[in-house]
């Protein structure tokens, strides 16, 4: 096993013989870091086996934690034609995952350094303790062999925070091992796993360390990294971004980078918050040299780190550094190459050092850095869709940046090639020559990568509109304290209007109500009402939303009717008895009223003596009603602005027995329980008669009925007015089988007489039944 030069190595002797180098970051130049330290991140380097020139591999091997894992080979320039796949250990599980492919179509370098290492891309695979390995040449006599030098990288992030160390890190100094296959053997890399300029650590038995020069020492400075105008860096040539295309190092000065720190513009949107390095836990130590700076920002590119999409968002600290110390200390890039990361939660990192808020020349996407800045998601979006908190994030961050240099983050621009390539869509490129891009692109417009992922790519629409403005989707959802009718709401003057928008509101400077054009509420960007009285009459009402941008757009307008007139009863609740059957508890009657609204009646309610609500065209209801009882009916209208009048008039039903009629003829008593009050009248006699006298408003005759049962006449206040016919195919008990109703409250004379039916004459009466 390895240690990069740059760390600081020990030894530890393994029972059976065995050797354990372990590896410890040096302190950071940050002030700070003493405090926040709790486990230094470390990179191990195992050397990969093979005897022939077609496959590469390492075994089943324990390892202690680590998190992120990638493959490195002698020589920058080297690419690998072929794949390498990864298994590793879960250290919480125990359980192997599946193999998983690293992504080895990495930009290229174009001038590195003598000890700089071709590398994969990384992959997190959160805490683990074991791993396997297989690289494989690509089929074909045409590809070229693996190259030499092949090893696996392991990084563990280490703890740096009290809340990682409380998420489940630990403060423990492990050294990372090779498991011995046999007794003796020792965990330094063979020999021919190298070419001589790899920084091979052998762990004496006596704890001493021995250790080649670090790759930044002995990388000679790249003669078109930087401008003439700059100062050369030896490290500008170790990523695929920090190396200088050809044509670089003559491109008018707006495209030149600078060592010197410009001033940082004000831009035309608020910064959004940003997590410093700081507080991510990077060690400055293992990345010196200074940044270098860009004139301006005319592009953001966006892409993905890779690896799995379940990790904790608390776990993104971690992951940041882990990519950082694989940057630097497994690549041998001079820093992180991304300007910003942002995690799913929507957390933004910063990246490479320099300023926030200055043009810091990153490495992350060929050819084009220049002029650009790039932003990288964690995660792997081939099959997943970044979170909307990922897109709000990123689309505020690529519009503050870019708003920094006054460009529409929806817009275009013309970017400078800084190398002869093509992109993933197979648009060539010529080092020099201009090309069009949209200011917010993917990795894969500038580069032939599927980075930033297919489903991540197709987003890029959406953090765009959301980054430029105005706000989309805006409409009102509601309005509170007031009724539709059509399309037109009413209200008694207070309403609360309650409104949607797709645009996250992180990007919302703020919302305004608007009554008959003119603002009358202001309310923050996260804000989803806001309440106003109106006047009375017809207004317009609409929500305007203000894009952080300054850009706005407004909601569709409603019209809505402030009136304070309540509805009116035109005919107030009334009872009136209607046909069925009769008991002393339940007297079958109609409820009737008529309501209307000089604007739009919206509803009727029954509120006593029992409930219901009824549409604004209803006029009737069945209902029945307590004989012998005093009964409030109490009835509101309500219109669609909340007005309401109420209405409680009373009635009483009352049972009037035969015995209480005034009799003529032959007439029989009959008892059952089935009669009201237990018994009736019954008579075959024609012209035998019954009269009843009363004041009220509604009358009902109740009878029993039979398949035997006659015919009566009836008589109202000395008319006759109608025959009725009891006949039943089935006996009946207690039947109101003939109504009548007045429209108001009288004195009034019931008869029923006998008609003598032949064959059937016989007619059984219980009772007559008014309402007072």
């Amino acid at each position: 096993m390895k240690r990069r030069a740059w760390l600081t190595l020990g030894a530890v002797v393994l029972g059976g013989g065995g050797v354990v180098t372990y590896a410890v970051a040096s302190p950071s130049s940050d002030p700070g870091a003493a405090g926040r330290a709790k486990r230094p991140a470390k990179v191990y380097d195992l050397a990969l086996k093979g005897g022939t020139g077609d496959k590469r591999e390492l075994p089943r091997t324990d390892t202690e934690r680590f998190s992120m894992l990638g493959v490195s080979w002698t020589g920058a320039a080297k690419r690998l034609d072929g794949t390498a796949q990864v298994r590793t250990r879960s250290l919480g599980t125990g359980q192997w995952s599946a193999w998983q492919d690293l992504e080895l179509n990495v930009d290229p370098l174009e001038n590195p350094g003598v000890g700089v290492r071709g590398a994969s891309e990384p992959l997190w695979v959160g805490p683990s303790d074991g791993m396997q390995v297989q690289v494989i040449r690509k089929n074909g006599t045409s590809s070229s062999a693996l190259p030499k030098g092949l090893e696996a990288n392991l990084v563990d992030p280490g703890v740096v925070t009290d809340a990682e160390t409380k998420s489940g890190g630990t403060a423990a100094e492990p050294a990372a091992f090779v498991a011995d296959e046999s007794p003796g053997a020792t965990a330094s890399a063979p020999t021919d796993s190298a070419a001589p300029s790899d920084t091979t650590t052998t762990a004496p038995t006596d704890g001493q360390t021995t250790t080649s020069p670090a790759a930044t020492d002995t990388t000679p400075t790249a003669t078109d990294s930087v401008p003439p105008s700059a100062p050369a860096s030896p490290t500008d040539s170790l990523s695929p971004s920090d190396s200088a295309s050809p044509t670089d190092s003559v491109s008018p000065s707006p495209s030149t980078s600078s060592s010197a720190p410009p001033s940082a513009p004000p831009s035309t949107v608020p910064e959004p918050p940003i997590v410093s390095r700081a507080d991510w836990g990077a060690d400055e130590s293992i990345s010196p040299e200074a940044p270098e700076y860009n004139a301006d920002v005319k592009a953001v590119f966006v892409h993905h780190t890779d690896g799995a999409n379940d990790y904790s968002c608390a776990d993104s600290p971690s992951i940041i550094r882990s990519i950082y110390a694989y940057h630097v200390q497994v690549s041998g890039w001079k820093d992180i190459g991304y300007n910003f990361l942002v995690d799913k939660c929507g957390t933004i990192f910063e990246g490479r050092k320099g300023g926030v808020d200055l043009p810091v020349f990153g490495a992350h996407t060929y050819g084009w850095n220049r002029e650009s800045a790039g932003i990288a998601v964690l995660g792997d979006y081939t099959t997943t869709s970044a979170t909307n908190a990922t897109l709000a994030s990123v689309a505020r961050l690529a519009a503050w940046k870019l708003g920094q240099y006054g460009a529409d983050p929806a817009g275009t621009t013309q970017l400078t090639a800084g190398a002869s390539q093509h992109n993933y869509f197979n648009t060539d490129f010529t080092a020099g020559s201009k090309y069009t891009f949209q200011r917010i692109s993917g990795h894969r417009d500038g580069y032939n990568t599927q980075c930033p992922g297919g489903l991540l790519y197709d987003q890029l629409p959406t953090i765009r509109t959301w980054a430029s403005g105005p706000v989309q989707g805006l409409k009102v959802s509601s309005v509170d304290g007031a009724g539709l009718s059509g399309s037109t709401y009413y209200t008694k003057g207070g309403i609360t209007v309650r409104w949607t928008a797709t645009t996250p509101a992180s990007l919302i400077s703020k919302f305004e109500l608007l009554v008959d054009g003119k603002s009358v509420a202001t309310t923050s960007g996260t804000a989803t009402s806001a309440g106003v009285t109106l006047a009375l009459g017809s207004h317009t009402v609409a929500v305007r939303a203000v894009h952080q941008s300054g850009r706005t757009a407004t909601s569709a307008a409603l019209t809505v009717v402030a009136e304070t007139t309540a509805p009116t009863f035109t005919t107030n609740p009334k009872l009136s008895l209607r046909s069925g059957t009769v008991s002393t508890s339940a007297v079958p009657v109609t409820l009737g009223w008529k309501a209307t609204d000089d604007k739009a009646l919206r509803e009727v309610k029954l509120l006593s003596p029992t409930t219901a609500t009824f549409g604004p065209t209803t006029t009737t209801s069945n209902r029945t009603a307590k004989s012998g009882a005093a009964t409030t009916w109490s009835m509101r209208a309500y219109d669609y602005a909340g007005n309401y009048r109420t209405s409680s008039p009373s009635y009483t039903p009352v049972i009037l027995q035969e015995t209480a009629a005034t009799k003529s003829g032959s007439w029989t008593t009959r008892s059952s329980t089935g009669y009201l009050g237990g018994q009736s009248y019954s008579s075959g006699s024609k012209g035998a008669s019954l009269t009843w006298t009363f004041t009220g408003r509604s009358a009902a005759w109740v009878v029993s009925r039979a398949a035997s049962s006659g015919q009566a006449y009836i008589y109202v206040d000395g008319t006759k007015i109608s025959t009725v016919d009891l006949k039943s195919s089935t006996t009946l008990y207690r039947q109101a089988i003939w109504t009548k109703t007045w429209s108001s409250s009288a004195k009034h004379t019931i008869k029923i007489v006998v008609v003598g039916t032949s064959g059937r004459p016989t007619v059984t009466t219980d009772s007559l039944v008014y309402i007072k």
